[in-house]
């Protein structure tokens, strides 16, 4: 075996794990089994390290640590190789591949709770990438991560309020100067009642601006009545909702129906998002946009100016 010299501080510079998740992940699935030292000291080797930083990979993926904390080595590698992986319930989120040093420092950044860390982190990426790059490659990978790691319990709610918070502040000035010129169309974004995630409405609007849309940007949780009244005041052309958790509220399909119908019939409803395909029976029974990741998004978005071309011609 490799000798163990890691400690607990340098495998979570090297994976971008917290020392929370990694102490979890040894206790509860026996995902590592460190050394001690006589004064009882975590010493992690190359091999442990790698370990951890494969299922980093794998349930930034979409696998629950739980199905994978055992599996070989060889096969955690196969695995990562394909993440992040879509599946069923995978947020929306890009195709493209990610940007890992970024993505990892903006993850640690998280667990610190560090704003001037994730800032700088942001600010670098949208130096390297662009505007787009920065939400296909860093952003949109960062939000995943954040919801499986809050899902499996490794981080707490405050880290992703904490999150939502800076990347909020980041996304209103960096996409400023791409908002719509007057005329351009409209889109309302936000999530309706009992969605309280955010991320995933603020990547859809950050995405609207720099496309040219003006963007209506209301938040998390609203009725479909207040979501209605502020298209119709903005004579939008489009409102597009993210789902994210919960999956199975039993209230939100009738919020749903509610707002296609108070919404003019002429006016798309689009929704995406981690929970999207929890909803699909009554997204297509209404007849809304499923959006299935950042790249449709700005393709339907595309889409839905054609008509204003042409009847400027």
């Amino acid at each position: 075996m490799a000798e163990a010299h890691h400690t607990i501080k340098s495998v979570v510079n090297r994976t971008g794990l917290s020392a929370h998740v990694i102490r979890v992940w040894e206790k509860r699935y026996r995902a590592v089994k460190p050394d001690r030292t006589d004064t009882n000291r975590r010493r992690y080797s190359d091999d442990e390290v790698e370990r951890l930083a494969l299922l980093r990979d794998v349930t930034r993926g979409g696998h629950s640590i739980g199905a994978v904390a055992k599996l070989p080595v060889e096969k955690l590698r196969e695995l990562a190789s394909h993440a992040p992986a879509s599946n069923g319930h995978a947020p929306a989120a890009t195709r493209a591949p990610t940007s890992p040093t970024l993505l990892t420092e903006c993850i640690a950044a998280v667990n610190r709770l560090d704003s001037p860390a994730l800032e700088a982190a942001l600010k670098r990426g949208s130096v390297e990438l662009g505007a787009q790059g920065l939400l296909q490659r860093v952003i949109a990978p960062l939000a995943q991560a954040i919801g499986e790691l809050w899902r499996n319990g490794t981080i707490t709610a405050a880290h992703e309020h904490f999150a939502s918070a800076v990347i909020r502040v980041f996304l209103g000035h960096a996409t400023r100067s791409f908002s719509g010129a007057e005329g351009a169309p409209v889109v309302v974004v936000g999530t309706p009642s009992g969605q309280l995630h955010e991320l995933g409405a603020m990547l859809a609007g950050a995405s609207a601006a720099n496309l040219g849309w003006n963007v209506t940007y209301l938040g998390a949780s609203l009725p479909a009545a207040e979501i209605a009244g502020a298209a119709r005041q903005n004579r939008a052309r489009a409102v597009a909702l993210s789902l994210v958790y919960p999956d199975d509220d039993a209230r939100l399909e009738s919020e749903l129906v509610r707002l296609r119908e108070l919404l003019p019939a002429e006016m798309s409803l689009l929704v995406g998002g981690r929970a999207m395909p929890a909803y699909r029976e009554i997204l297509e029974k209404i007849g809304a946009l499923q959006i299935k990741d950042l790249d449709h998004l700005c393709a339907t978005l595309d889409e839905l100016r054609k008509p204003t071309r042409k009847s400027g011609r």
